[in-house]
Parts: structure tokens; C-alpha cells; sequence
């Protein structure tokens, strides 16, 4: 079985210490492949939030990480750095590709960058992004999970959370769950939730799931939400049998000062 821990919105800045120990220690309780990252590192893009984030991730000691910007982690008052080199300080820490992916022999996992310098907090796909997706996934192996990360969420429960939707997720998530997404991760609203797309999205030709997480370690809860994050359970199953797959959300106990599975999803996928 294949585990996959997704986080969010750390906002390092304003990280809890006590909380990044309890993350620290359910990673290692868990023993993931990979963890998933999907942007809102720093809460102001500066360099000393950079490199603690980048210590918490080193810490984890995990095989695989992938990491994604969020609107946060792109320079707000420092408006040179901004226009010129919106990325800089992010590439320093966690490398050039703005869209990695993690491939194992039974998940794939592709990151789209959709943070917009332009856009301050909004979030974009663009139509390249999207075939860039669906090129992908049309190439994978029919025994693997198929996960999309984003930062801003594909989809949103509550009409007040459409304003932060991604632009352009419509049109997304019609094409990705055609070519066989399973999973669209993200964050940016901190509040968690797991919703089937094809509820939301007019068109989805097959099952496919928006998971969000909550905000992994820092102090600015929303929604009367505590900290939370996602553990993702994968087998490739037997020939002939459904295709499942376990989401869990695990929030953070105060008094027990660890995080404690909240709600388990066990969900049916499509071909």
C-alpha cells in the first residue's frame, strides 16, 4: 500500500510550534512515501520563512516531496521583486520546477502551478496547463492513483468560497477527470473537505474528487476548523476488482497535543 501525506497553508511565519511536532511526529508514525505540499508555505514570501520551511520538509524525512507555490509565497510589498522575480526566493529553497510530479510504480502525481503574480491572490489555469495535464495522464499506467495538485481548490462547497475558485477550474476539471484524474488536491481557503467534482462541475464524464486540506501547522485557522491535513491509502487493486481508494482527514487535538483521525473517506474511483 502506497501512503501519501497531503499538507497546506503552513504559512510559515505564523507556524505553531507544537503543531509542526505533532506533523513531524505522524509522518514519522506513518512512514509515507511521499508527502504533497500545495502552496501558502510562508505567510510573506521572506526569506527566513523560506528556509524554516525548508527545515520542516527536510525533517520529514520522507522519500518523495512535492512542493507547490501558493499567492503567499510570492513577494507582496516588496513590488520589485514581485514583478521581476516573483519565484526567486521559492526556487532558492525548493528548486526551479514550478510544476513537479512524483511518479511510483502505483501513484502519479502532477503539480500545476496556478498562483498568477498579476493576480495577487487569485488563482489560473491556463489552457496549456490543462493539455499539459491531460497529455500526462492519457500516458500513465492503468494501475495507478492519478493525483492533481493546485494550490487554489477546483472546486468550492459554499457560494461564499466561488470568489477564491480557481479560473479556469471548469474547464480543468472536465478535461482531467476524462483523461483519468482521480484526486485534485489543494488548499488556499483553508477548509477541508472531499467532494465528488462531478456533483459540481457540468460535463465530468467520470468520478473524480476534489480533496482540500486545511491549514497544516499555522495560528490562522478558518471556519472553526483546528489544523488539519490529509493521509491518502492506495493499493492497485486485483484485476476485475474496483478501483478504492482511503482519504483520511486528521486534525490536531490540543489537549493530546497530536493529530487524530477525524473523518475516513473510502472512496470508489473510476476506471
Amino acid at each position: 500500500m502506497s501512503v501519501l501525506v497531503h499538507i497546506s497553508d503552513t504559512h510559515f511565519g505564523t507556524e505553531e510550534p507544537p503543531v509542526v511536532a505533532a506533523v513531524q511526529q505522524l509522518v514519522r508514525d506513518e512512514k509515507p512515501q511521499a508527502v504533497i505540499l500545495s502552496g501558502d508555505i510562508t505567510q510573506r514570501a521572506r526569506s527566513a520563512q523560506f528556509a524554516a520551511a525548508r527545515r520542516f520538509c527536510d525533517s520529514l524525512g520522507v522519500p518523495h516531496l512535492l512542493t507547490l507555490p501558493g499567492n503567499h509565497d510570492i513577494p507582496l510589498y516588496n513590488v520589485a521583486a514581485r514583478l521581476f522575480s516573483p519565484y526567486g526566493k521559492y526556487m532558492d529553497c525548493f528548486g526551479s520546477d514550478l510544476e513537479p510530479e512524483i511518479e511510483l510504480p502505483d501513484v502519479l502525481v502532477l503539480g500545476v502551478n496556478t498562483t498568477r503574480p498579476e493576480r495577487h491572490k487569485d488563482g489560473e489555469v491556463s489552457r496549456r496547463q490543462i493539455q499539459r495535464v491531460v497529455d500526462r495522464l492519457r500516458d500513465r499506467r492503468p494501475d495507478q492513483l492519478r493525483i492533481v495538485v493546485t494550490h487554489q481548490p477546483a472546486c468550492v462547497m459554499r457560494p461564499e468560497d466561488e470568489k477564491d475558485r480557481l479560473h479556469g477550474g471548469e474547464k480543468a476539471v472536465v478535461a482531467w477527470s476524462g483523461a483519468g484524474a482521480d484526486l485534485v488536491l489543494g488548499g488556499h481557503i483553508h477548509l477541508p473537505y472531499v467532494s465528488d467534482i462531478c456533483a459540481l462541475a457540468h460535463g465530468a464524464p467520470r468520478t473524480m474528487y476534489c480533496v482540500q486540506a486545511g491549514t497544516a501547522v499555522s495560528h490562522r485557522v478558518r471556519h472553526g476548523t483546528p489544523n488539519s491535513l490529509n493521509i491518502i491509502r492506495w493499493e492497485a487493486p486485483a484485476a476485475g476488482a474496483a478501483r478504492t481508494c482511503r482519504v483520511e482527514r486528521w486534525d490536531y487535538e490540543l489537549a493530546s497535543g497530536r493529530f487524530a483521525l477525524a473523518h475516513p473517506y473510502d472512496l470508489q474511483l473510476g476506471d
